[in-house]
């Protein structure tokens, strides 16, 4: 958690100047207002001593050697800490563009010398008033925006659960488990994480990808709810015309996935759903449904779905086929690179070919 700086009971004032006079009269006046002075002879030793302990505020002469007000200011406002400690201006300057150059530099306000006491302690009152007021408001709107964040979580957790819950709803109606779910999730995941240092698909795989993907993979076959049992649940190979049939799942996945992306279009999540619903039985060499893509057309999410649900779907037992062996549905997938799927997919789905088996392993049925 972000920890806000607070002006304390007894606010801390640093005076850089350069003439001893100056410095120690201004600190006598400050010191009878209750406020803990620091004085600073030059910019250098400014810079160290609101470094080491932050002010409140800072009154800052113009013309010093070595290193001028000017310049020290522009210093504090590119530290991260320092940068919004009030600054002001203190100096027998009373030149318009010199003026304005302390403003420009950073100032919140500037006293010309010779000053009156009540002019420099109601300057002084006033911008602590302000920054404290500011760092008020900057802890509101952090603790504001930390509940914001917090219920969006909420939010975004709630509806993950129940998309979850009517993918396996979907799934239940030809595999009863939901376990398939779980391992497609799993193996796009570190699939993913893997192709994340590939440097033909480093441009494409980040974070937000590989969290997109997983939330995304169990929406793969949503559209199952529309192809009726007869078709779903045949125990023996499918007609040419129940097999057209059984194709319009992708379309209906995809095409239910797009009302709800016309209410929050920008949710990459849905998004990546529709695409990988709509694309996921695409073959590299443009052999596949609906839409015939082939090779870079099929967007890199869909191939990773392809490989990983052809590997699950060869490994599990369904009512028309017994379960493959692990090797056998590797060698599988390897007589299929440059068809069904793309070669570097393969190659890298090879090379971790003994995670994959784990993981399937230990998400068991």
């Amino acid at each position: 958690m972000e920890v806000f700086p607070q002006i304390t009971q007894k606010p801390k004032i640093l005076v850089i100047d350069d003439t001893p006079y100056i410095r120690e009269l201004l600190s006598e006046i400050l010191h009878e207002q209750d406020y803990e002075i620091r004085l600073a002879p030059n910019g250098a030793l400014g810079l160290l001593a609101a470094e080491n302990e932050f002010p409140d505020l800072i009154i800052l002469d113009i013309d010093m050697p070595d290193m001028d007000g000017y310049e020290v200011c522009q210093r504090l406002k590119s530290y991260q800490s320092l940068k919004k400690i009030p600054v002001i201006f203190i100096s027998a300057i009373n030149d318009t563009q010199k003026i304005v150059k302390a403003f420009e530099s950073g100032g919140v306000d500037y006293i010309t010398k010779p000053f009156h006491f009540e002019e420099v302690l109601a300057r002084v009152d006033t911008h602590l008033t302000l920054r404290r007021l500011q760092m008020e408001i900057e802890r509101h709107n952090y603790h504001l925006e930390e509940l914001v964040q917090e219920k969006m979580r909420e939010i975004s957790a709630s509806h993950m659960s129940t998309i979850l819950a009517l993918a396996k709803l979907a799934e239940s109606r030809d595999d009863d488990t939901g376990k398939h779910i779980e391992r497609v999730q799993t193996h796009c995941k570190f699939f993913s994480i893997r192709l994340k240092d590939h440097p033909r698909f480093a441009a494409v795989v980040d974070d937000a990808f590989i969290e997109n993907i997983y939330h995304a993979a169990p929406l793969h076959d949503i559209g199952k709810v529309g192809i009726p049992d007869e078709i779903l649940l045949k125990p023996d190979k499918l007609t040419p015309y129940e097999f057209e049939i059984m194709k319009t799942h992708t379309t209906i996945g995809a095409q239910t996935l797009e009302v709800v992306s016309k209410e929050y279009p920008k949710n990459d999540f849905i998004n990546m759903g529709i695409t990988i619903a709509r694309s996921h039985h695409e073959n590299w060499d443009g052999t596949g449904y609906p839409d015939g893509l082939e090779r870079d057309e099929i967007p890199l999410e869909a191939r990773i779905m392809s490989i990983v649900d052809a590997y699950d779907a060869l490994r599990s037992k369904r009512p028309y086929k017994n379960a493959f062996p692990h090797e056998e549905t590797i060698q599988i997938i390897i007589e299929s690179s440059g068809t069904s799927y793309s070669p570097e997919i393969v190659d890298e789905f090879i090379r971790i070919e003994g995670e994959i088996d784990e993981i399937y392993q230990t998400i068991q049925e």
